[in-house]
């Protein structure tokens, strides 16, 4: 397969790195990377220094830089085209793919900010549906950190799309000896186990930052599931979806590992830290910081109650203290244990 990644991050990186490695299949793979210097160092140096130290680009794989506008271009002969940009490139990036005529899947997870006051986020397929409703497209999610899939540790990932052929060919592109992918056509639930897994994991770093045990922890997870699944069948998503890897498996890597981004920003508020010195410290993107306001206005709107969520957003917003958080969450009214 001829594969193109669009975004140098560590993530697009990785999977470049990954399809590319995979040697029963023998991959052609372009990773296209925004800044023409950073192209051109990766081209030299056979590795992206700036986000994935150490990792080899194999020979398979080659760089491009080339503008957005000549998108169409390269992804001419493509079988599969990968958006691996935050949640806030998308649009920008689908506006470009508009007229791709093969398979185009995303890699980020979150909810977009409102476009006005009178609308609310969205999520990624919502945004395809608007800028792009052509396109055949969908997303490759589930429990993963860049390093490990780069270094070609067991990992496995979920195809969610409704189109069949997206699904099978994220399949045939990535699935291999160290990393095995799972078809699903469930994309709502996928996309929502994806987008509150990272506000989630804000919420059990602070847990955790404030050395508040592993029941604590273990409590903050099971009931973060609920919130997740609540949101996402009201959103239309099957149930079961988040007893798979892009619910309960992505929310259990997040909140406990510490290679999450989401997860440290938590512990460094527990620190004292401000959400601005957490952000800066981490070098690179904390989707739950940027979507947990629109994740709290959907369930809003929808009448969900999400009371984890609803405290992390106090939280970021500077409305409460670590400690006033959870003594918001443990003086809630008791109640049954439902979904």
């Amino acid at each position: 397969m001829k594969i193109v990644v669009l975004g140098a991050g560590a993530w697009g990186t990785a999977l470049a790195v990954s399809a590319g490695s995979n040697p029963l299949a023998q991959h052609a793979v372009t990773l296209w990377a925004r800044d023409v210097g950073q192209a051109s160092a990766m081209q030299a140096q056979r590795e992206n220094a700036r986000y994935l130290g150490g990792v080899a680009l194999p020979p398979t794989l080659s760089v491009s830089s080339v503008s957005p506008d000549q998108f169409g271009s390269l992804v001419s002969d493509a079988d599969l085209v990968i958006v691996a940009t935050p949640m806030a490139g998308l649009r920008a990036m689908l506006f470009h793919l508009q007229a791709c005529r093969v398979p185009v899947a995303w890699l980020c997870k979150g909810f977009e900010a409102a476009q006005s006051s009178e609308s609310f986020g969205l999520l990624a397929h919502e945004v395809q549906a608007q800028i792009a409703p052509d396109l055949i497209a969908g997303v490759l999610s589930g429990p993963s950190f860049a390093q490990e899939v780069a270094r070609g540790q067991p990992t496995a990932l979920v195809a969610a799309s409704v189109h069949a052929s997206v699904r099978q060919a994220l399949v045939d592109a990535f699935h291999s000896p160290t990393l095995r992918v799972y078809a699903n056509d469930d994309i709502v639930g996928v996309e929502v186990g994806g987008a509150v897994k990272n506000v989630l994991a804000i919420a059990t770093g602070l847990c955790d930052g404030l050395n508040l045990g592993l029941n604590a922890r273990a409590a903050l997870i099971t009931r973060g599931l609920s919130e997740m699944m609540r949101l996402g069948v009201s959103l239309g998503a099957r149930a079961e979806t988040f007893m798979g890897l892009s619910g309960l498996g992505d929310l259990v890597l997040t909140a406990t590992g510490d290679l999450s981004r989401n997860r440290q920003v938590g512990l460094a508020l527990a620190r004292g830290q401000t959400l601005q010195q957490a952000v800066e410290s981490l070098g690179h993107v904390a989707e739950g910081v940027y979507c947990a306001r629109t994740v709290l206005q959907r369930a809003a709107g929808l009448g969900v109650e999400m009371p984890i969520a609803q405290a992390v957003v106090a939280l970021l917003d500077g409305q409460i203290q670590p400690v006033e958080a959870v003594a918001l969450l443990m003086g809630r009214e008791p109640t049954a244990e439902l979904l």
